[in-house]
């Protein structure tokens, strides 16, 4: 069943059962002569397919700028990581690598998006202290636990056995979002304020006229075709779905696991994002888990990643329960206020994060088709770097150029010397 939805209407489509095929491109023939002046005078339209945190950025940046957008998800906004992620935001962490502009330009967007949608009440955004802190599993009393306290540096509520406490973000320098209300906060006011149509359906293929060799239309399955001006992939790990993408670059998943924590006492818990080595009581090489209370009272716990099959719907990752229990004992070493009793766990979940090859994300004019772009491979920074790809993105579809972001180093012709 798709679903086609402004602030004005609601209409239902059916569009048949799923497919396992890949998308591929199909040419038309177009034999229409040039259009009348007063549609050449019309809103550009564009067809951005995903709904996650970067097809719903860039529909809100194209919309607001005027362009008649429709956004194409195939299950549910922000279904996948952009609604399991742990919205951690960094001004700075990128600045030795080439996403360090992209970094920075999107950090800045989020604290202003905020100060538009009233991001602090309706998606949790708030600046947040970051430490470092090295983790020991202990079976230790809860009395050795209260000796602890005293330790300097380190938030009395991380009660566990902590050591070698460092500032590694400010909050000047980092800071958070929940990211499912974020995505769905900014397609409410993208469908609201700027007419942006969400339709639910499996994107199929896209047509390109055989003469231009342009895009013309996307068609979902069981025959649904919605005509564009240009097409927007925004697939995520999907990308390696299409055919015509994936035989210019690999996109693969990296899964990663988490659970969401509800205290009984949230308001014990301070606004500290942790970034810990965990060392296994059985010895081993440490994990890298990471936690974030959020505003919400509830408390995030992330880790336990290993690249992994994409499953065709994104209904069907399911965690791997290893993974959680590992999870489960790291927040009862952690703090007492995350052991099981103290808090009550909301979610065990899996999401797979889009990777590239060369670990920077592929965004720009798709080779060989135009009005075709691609916008993925984020990986563990799309939650961060969402914003400012989508304003590049609607820059470089209306205006031919994106003047905000450099996006030469992410552009998909990299991958053809290769």
């Amino acid at each position: 069943m798709a679903m086609v939805m402004s602030h004005q209407h609601l209409t239902r489509i059916q569009i048949g059962p799923p497919k396992l095929a890949p998308i591929q491109f199909s040419i038309r023939c177009s034999l229409s002569a040039s259009p009348p002046m007063e549609a050449q005078n019309q809103p550009k339209r564009v067809v951005v397919c995903g709904g996650g945190v970067i097809g719903v950025c860039t529909a809100y940046f194209l919309s607001k700028r005027g362009a008649a957008v429709t956004l194409v998800e195939q299950s549910s906004i922000a279904c996948a990581a952009s609604g399991k992620a742990g919205g951690f935001l960094a001004l700075d962490w990128c600045d030795d690598s080439p996403v360090s502009s992209l970094a920075r330009a999107s950090f800045n967007l989020h604290r202003s998006l905020a100060e538009e949608l009233n991001g602090a009440e309706s998606y949790g955004y708030r600046p947040v202290t970051t430490l470092s802190l090295s983790i020991t599993e202990t079976t230790s009393s809860s009395s050795d636990r209260s000796n602890r306290k005293s330790r300097k540096n380190i938030p009395s509520w991380i009660d566990g056995a902590g050591e070698a406490p460092r500032t590694i973000g400010t909050t000047a320098t980092t800071a958070q979002v929940h990211p499912q209300l974020f995505t769905k906060t900014l397609l409410s006011k993208a469908v609201e304020d700027y007419g942006v149509k969400v339709v639910i359906g499996k994107l199929e293929k896209v047509e390109v006229a055989a003469e231009e060799g342009e895009a013309k239309a996307v068609v979902l399955e069981g025959g649904v075709e919605i005509e564009a001006d240009a097409v927007v992939l925004a697939l995520g790990p999907w990308t390696g779905n299409f055919s015509l993408l994936s035989s210019i670059f690999r996109v693969y998943g990296l899964k990663a696991h988490s659970i969401v924590l509800e205290p009984k006492d949230p308001n014990a818990i301070t606004g500290h994002a942790l970034f810990l080595s965990y060392y296994p009581a059985q010895g081993g090489k440490p994990i890298d888990p990471e936690v974030y209370p959020r505003p919400t009272g509830e408390v995030y716990i992330c880790g336990m990643s290993a690249e992994a099959e994409v499953p065709d719907d994104p209904e069907e990752i399911t965690p791997v329960p290893e993974s959680i229990r590992v999870l489960k004992t790291v927040a009862r070493n952690v703090s007492r206020h995350l052991a099981e009793g103290e808090a009550v766990v909301k979610a065990e979940q899996a999401c797979i994060l889009p990777c590239t090859d060369d670990s920077l994300p592929v965004i720009g004019k798709v080779p060989g088709v135009k009005g075709c772009y691609v916008a993925t491979g984020h990986s563990c920074w799309g939650i961060l770097n969402g914003p400012a790809t989508g304003m590049a993105v609607s820059e470089l579809v209306l205006d031919g150029d994106a003047t905000s972001v450099d996006l030469s180093c992410y552009s998909p012709d990299r991958f053809r010397s290769y």
